[in-house]
């Protein structure tokens, strides 16, 4: 609770204003708690803004990495911005709420002063009517998941002592949900991803090659496939550590995504393989960027107890029509793989092809 909505509830907060409170937000909070981000979104520009009497209402999500807001919906019929930059210089009224995770509520945005917003940096002033606004910076476990605003109020032009609390409770709640959303967003990542690499486990390697084959079905074309081996990873192993051995493994699924395009589907496929789904790929162009795999691993080293571990990889490749099923793409680009390991490693096979790349 903010120190500004905690003085301007003064004695107000009674039994008959706590039921009264209760029986308004209870029926949105049961909508709120979803995992459903349009239903959420749908009762911050409809619902809330119905309650408190503001003609207009703007959700905004928060990409921490990237440092920006994004829009998920608004209800204004006029452009509003679809990205805001954390980084902005002046920082706009929602900035500052982000930064501070303070409400900002305001009676008048053209006197507002924390910081100074002047109307020449409010690209769209002449579309609202009035100069209140609610900025709701959206808090989950003391972090800001994004910012419910809440504008042009009609009759009474400033918000009342229960709006606030509205407002107040109601970004709570909103908050709890998209974070929630976030976390299960995360743990579906997970248990999409090889915790060590980063790639694609090999549940989700089948899952996208079943994808790649229907499209290729649906719509033509081919697919290649890359199987990768790293060479000598038990000799690493057993002389370092399997310390040593899972830094090679990172540093090689570094160089293999270095290497291919953002279309490219890279998994480890086990221990020591990695496997790579080339869409819409010619069996030449695979062959050149399995060599360039080869070149970029080949060309690096790891740096263990200041030894310096060289690298190497086999590599197996071939072309797949859509009438082939996933493990005949794989056994056959395993095959390929297997005699490029048998041909002195560091080397490219081409499935149903017998010469050194």
């Amino acid at each position: 609770m903010t120190k500004r909505i905690a003085e301007s509830r003064g004695h107000k907060g009674g039994p008959a204003h706590r039921v009264s409170l209760l029986e308004l937000v209870t029926p949105l909070a049961r909508q709120i708690n979803s995992l459903d981000i349009d239903r959420i979104a749908d009762v911050c520009v409809t619902k809330i803004p119905a309650l408190v009497g503001s003609t207009f209402a703007s959700l905004y999500a928060l990409d921490e990495p990237n440092h920006i807001l994004h829009l998920v919906r608004c209800n204004h019929p006029f452009p509003i911005n679809k990205i805001v930059s954390l980084n902005q210089v002046p920082p706009s009224p929602m900035v500052v709420a982000v930064k501070s995770k303070e409400l900002i509520l305001t009676g008048d945005i053209d006197t507002y002063n924390k910081p100074i917003i002047k109307r020449s940096q409010r690209a769209f002033a002449q579309n609202y009517t009035t100069r209140n606004c609610a900025i709701v910076p959206l808090i989950c476990h003391d972090g800001v998941v994004g910012v419910l605003n809440l504008a042009d109020k009609a009759e009474p032009a400033t918000f009342t002592q229960e709006d606030i609390s509205l407002i107040e409770l109601l970004g709570q709640l909103i908050g709890a949900s998209i974070g929630n959303i976030k976390l299960f967003e995360k743990m579906q990542r997970q248990a999409m991803l090889d915790g060590l690499t980063g790639l694609m486990n090999h549940r989700t390697f089948y899952e996208a090659l079943e994808r790649e084959l229907w499209r290729s079905r649906r719509y033509g074309g081919a697919i290649s496939m890359i199987m990768a081996d790293i060479d000598n990873l038990k000799a690493i192993n057993d002389t370092y550590g399997h310390r040593a051995g899972d830094k090679v493994i990172r540093e090689i699924s570094r160089r293999i995504k270095e290497c291919i395009r953002q279309i490219d589907l890279a998994a480890r496929y086990g221990g020591d393989e990695f496997s790579v789904i080339l869409p819409n790929t010619s069996l030449e162009e695979a062959i050149l960027v399995s060599q360039r795999i080869v070149e970029a691993v080949a060309a690096s080293t790891v740096s263990w107890q200041s030894v310096r571990v060289p690298l190497s990889i086999s590599v197996g490749v071939g072309q797949y029509g859509a009438d082939a099923n996933p493990e005949d793409i794989t056994s056959r680009s395993d095959r390929a793989l297997y005699i490029a390991k048998q041909s002195g490693k560091n080397t490219v096979r081409v499935f149903g092809a017998s010469e050194n790349l």
